[in-house]
């Protein structure tokens, strides 16, 4: 019982430990907020239409900032289904067999009949000893999570959870308000910042929460900057942070562009179809995360070929490229249909 209960002493430590940048975070936005709101819209501006103005800029872009760290944080990250999870005769077969290839055949005929194109770097069968299940293609298994999640993107220490298909949208707009937020407070800021070393304001204490405000908000404009510019960059190429570092394995071999489909599919499968739900935080993406369409020139001859009278349309002119099978879950990924949002 002694073990066991120092395991949960530490994770609880643990737990408590990874909510500590989030808190960092809390601190300093719950003190911008004081600053801007009190001590340079109320105490120091005397123009009451720029203040208004102001405040209500400024909270709007607020609400909208908290709103997307809020989902960001909390929004569980999604496992790959239940058809993915090895059954009880399957589990053990795999423990009967000793040698790495009797596995491998074991694993590769269970895999038939599921959506994964991808591989290990060695040619193997994608599989998580750890969850017991077969990796649908992007998944990944997170060490602090300790759970396998659909298209991994990283572990974000700053939100305590990991950035993934549930809420990778949730994160990319999280950069995008926070960025505007900074550069709204620095935009507005200015004239006051150099009133203060004109010696312009009244010696008061909202003289220093200027000062820091400025200074704070644009050391983060610049650090969020170049991180909403990565990350849309990755949108772009539709890959994840983990992708960009490993290129994925496919049969035929590394592709590390196996997954883009063109700029304006790639942005939509994050971001969905209706226009009106892009600038909100509520999951609009496509697909089920376990299935993602390729531009693989070969299909992999082991998965099961797509249903009969599918369109041709699906192949693409350009590149004369096709889409691999439908997913699990067809309804959900319009990616795989030929629409005229994708012609």
């Amino acid at each position: 019982m002694a073990p066991s209960g120092s395991r949960s002493i530490k994770k609880g430590c643990q737990r408590v430990l990874y909510w500590i940048p989030v808190l960092f975070i809390a601190l300093i936005v719950a003190w911008s907020y004081y600053a801007y709101v009190l001590q340079l819209c109320i105490e120091s501006i005397e123009h009451t239409g720029l203040k208004v103005i102001y405040l209500l800029v400024y909270h709007v872009i607020f609400i909208m900032f908290v709103w997307a760290y809020w989902q960001t944080i909390f929004t569980r990250p999604m496992n790959p289904l239940k058809e993915f999870h090895l059954s009880h005769s399957d589990k053990e077969l795999l423990e009967r067999e000793d040698r790495g290839e009797s596995q491998q055949e074991i694993l590769r005929r269970i895999s038939k009949d599921l959506p994964i194109y991808t591989r290990t770097n060695s040619g193997a069968i994608r599989f998580c000893d750890r969850c017991q299940l077969l990796k649908p293609d992007r998944c990944h298994h997170c060490s602090v999570c300790d759970k396998c999640i659909l298209k991994m993107d990283h572990h974000c220490p700053w939100v305590n959870n990991c950035v993934g298909f549930s809420n990778y949208k949730f994160f990319m707009l999280f950069l995008a308000y926070s960025l505007l937020y900074c550069l709204f407070i620095t935009a507005t800021d200015l004239q006051y910042f150099i009133k203060f070393w004109l010696n312009g304001l009244p010696d008061t204490q909202a003289k220093f929460h200027i000062l820091f405000l400025f200074f704070s908000a644009s050391m983060f404009s610049v650090s969020l900057a170049s991180l909403l510019t990565y990350h849309c960059w990755l949108v772009c190429k539709n890959r994840s942070t983990l992708e960009a570092v490993r290129a994925p394995v496919f049969r035929h071999g590394t592709d590390k562009s196996g997954f883009s489909l063109g700029f304006r599919k790639n942005f939509r499968q994050v971001f969905g179809d209706e226009v009106k739900y892009w600038p909100i935080p509520v999951f609009s993406g496509l697909g089920d995360g376990c299935s993602f369409p390729t531009c693989l020139v070969n299909l992999d001859p082991e998965q099961p070929s797509s249903p009969s009278g599918s369109n041709p349309a699906n192949k693409s002119a350009a590149e004369g490229r096709q889409f691999p099978s439908k997913p699990l879950r067809e309804s959900q990924s319009r990616l795989l249909t030929s629409t005229p949002s994708w012609t």
